[in-house]
């Protein structure tokens, strides 16, 4: 294949470097020196410059130009008997702002920039401008954000966090409207409230803080404008809530297979707005408002408007730079748990599309509460440590393990059944005595296949190009499977949650938009086997999942049932107290400012 022919070429002075010369094309930059550089390795200003130097950059890592008129430029000096400083002039420059990937961490990107300098005023404008035309031609970066920082968020580090990538956001050229937090719920509340014209002005919304935070704008975002059924459920379930919930879910989910019917108060079916007295979460840094009031309180809202075609959308995404005390879902979609890698996604316009689950509470007849998550929820021992950690919240993030041990040493199980819908995909590989009965080694002592990571351009991912079609209860061919006993702990991840602790996450498999979530339920057994599974979660490339009281399940919607007067769930990271809920996965229903880790 042939090269391409340059649109644009001119010698320059490569700062710490030399003459070289420039070309431009429409992939991006490329430079060679005039006069090639020796073997040795030679020093300026203390650094240490070798053969192996970089040598282009692509538009697509480029994410700003600057023009900085005239001023200091330095030229290395080859093939000279001892190491000198570089030899200083003067001349009119341009920087050229881009990244380059990690050696040892390639999830993780580091700054680099450029600096081109020509002693002729009108080289280097030209230059500037081809360069920045060519930027401006890149169509999928944002160019209008909100910016939502948490004061508070992890060590307490969130405006500190913003203030090191905000440069970079300038330099960009992308316009930020930011907003620093001054409550619990304050974000829920303003993204709640936002008109949708004036939503639909903006690139993207973007936390600064870690998991919790990001669910509380992901809830403001889709409790009042994501319509949909509420997931499918098992006869039986249903007649534990009444009779009444029943006949009014089978309406619902029987009625409506895309969207979910709103009264003409513009609440949804089903949702009481009676039980005002049951908070939706306890007190925590993310809280949440009752959902009593996300409807009536939005501003500009319109009952006949459909709401719901704005999900998912092509061009609106969700951003995170981290700052939390976990942060699972930057480090399970970008790779890395880093503040600038992951502002530089967002500015590059990177997107991949995400699973977002719903979750729904049912309390009686007639009342139910709704949440939506992006990474996890939780039951048992997830649930507790969560709750045990709101009591030390002084501690900071250590409270996290120091809760989890005080829980553990507790050792305490749940009686509670479980629901979910089967996997058709496995089923032929399963058998037909699978659908009749769960033994506890079902999914973990059959042969199974080898494992597929979810990596950047991600096959499973890709093919995610529209919302797969909404389960209801009224499909014939839903066939429940069905574990009853004592968990230790009842867990449903939406991705694989890596993180600090569990280098491989919660289930090493699990892809970000695939429309499934994995169901790994832990049946009580001795505490040092409990141990031993929770070591093996803190250790890349063991399998915490292979043993015999472990459940794992894939499934597109479960129901939880607990036998106890009080249940209490983590929802990425969040309280969320349900004695009777149902779940329900939808694929790819939200984008992200994110490419998938590559290592």
């Amino acid at each position: 294949m042939e090269a391409q022919a340059p649109l644009m070429r001119s010698t320059l002075l490569l700062d710490r470097f030399g003459d070289v010369v420039l070309t431009l094309d429409s992939d991006g930059l490329a430079w060679a020196p005039v006069a090639p550089p020796g073997n040795k390795s030679e020093k300026c200003l203390g650094l240490i410059f070798s053969s192996k130097y970089q040598t282009d950059i692509k538009f697509l890592d480029t994410y700003a130009v600057e023009f900085i008129d005239w001023g200091p430029i330095h030229e290395l000096i080859y093939n000279i008997g001892a190491p000198l400083p570089c030899h200083q002039t003067e001349m009119y420059r341009f920087v050229v702002h881009g990244f380059q990937k990690s050696r040892g961490h390639r999830s993780m990107w580091v700054l680099a920039s450029y600096t081109f300098g020509h002693r002729h005023l009108q080289t280097c404008q030209t230059w500037f401008e081809q360069i920045n035309n060519r930027l401006n031609m890149e169509a999928s970066r944002p160019k209008n954000l909100w910016i939502f920082v948490h004061p508070l968020s992890g060590k307490g580090n969130g405006r500190k966090t913003w203030q090191t990538v905000a440069p970079i956001f300038s330099r960009a050229k992308v316009k930020t409207k930011v907003t620093v937090t001054e409550r619990a719920g304050h974000a829920y509340d303003l993204v709640n409230s936002i008109t949708d014209e004036e939503l639909s002005s903006l690139d993207g919304i973007v936390a600064v803080g870690g998991d919790g935070f990001f669910s509380e704008i992901l809830n403001g975002l889709l409790l009042s404008r994501h319509n949909a059924p509420y997931p499918p459920v098992p006869v039986e379930f249903m007649h534990s809530v009444g009779s009444d919930g029943e006949n009014e879910n089978s309406r619902i989910n029987c009625e409506n297979k895309s969207t979910a019917s709103t009264h003409s108060d513009g609440s949804l079916p089903g949702v009481s707005y009676k039980n005002e007295d049951v908070p939706l979460l306890s007190a925590s840094e993310s809280s949440i408002p009752r959902l009593s009031n996300y409807r009536k309180d939005a501003e500009g809202y319109n009952a006949d408007q459909d709401l719901a075609s704005f999900f998912p959308n092509e061009r609106f995404r969700l951003g995170i730079i981290p700052a939390g005390s976990t942060d699972a879902i930057v480090i399970s979609t970008t790779g890395a748990r880093d503040p600038v890698t992951s502002a530089l996604h967002i500015i590059l316009g990177k997107k991949i599309r995400v699973d977002i689950s719903q979750v729904v509470r049912w309390e009686d007849s007639v009342s139910s509460s709704v949440r939506y998550a992006a990474s996890f929820a939780g039951y048992g021992f997830y649930g507790d440590v969560i709750k045990e950690s709101e009591k030390y919240r002084w501690m900071g993030p250590k409270r996290y393990d120091y809760a989890g041990t005080r829980v553990f040493l507790e050792h305490r199980s749940y009686e509670a059944e479980v629901a979910f819908l089967e996997d058709t995909s496995s089923r032929s590989a399963a058998g037909a005595s699978f659908r009749e009965n769960v033994p506890q080694q079902v999914e973990i002592l059959g042969d199974k296949p080898p494992k597929t990571i979810c990596r950047v351009n991600c096959a499973s991912c890709k093919e995610t190009t529209s919302p797969a079609y909404l389960l209801t209860s009224c499909d014939s061919d839903l066939r429940w499977l069905r574990s009853k006993g004592r968990f230790l702990s009842v867990g449903a991840a939406v991705i694989s949650c890596r993180n600090g602790r569990a280098p491989d996450g919660l289930v090493a498999d699990a892809h970000l938009a695939d429309g499934f979530l994995h169901l790994i339920l832990i049946k009580d057994c001795p505490r040092p086997l409990y141990l031993w599974h929770l070591t093996k979660l803190t250790r890349k490339g063991s399998n915490p999942l292979d043993f015999a009281f472990v459940e794992r399940h894939k499934t597109q919607a479960f129901t939880f049932i607990s036998s106890g007067k009080e249940s209490v769930w983590n929802l990425d990271g969040e309280l969320f107290q349900a004695r009777k809920l149902s779940v329900q996965v939808f694929q790819g229903l939200v984008s992200l400012f994110a490419a998938g880790p590559e290592d």
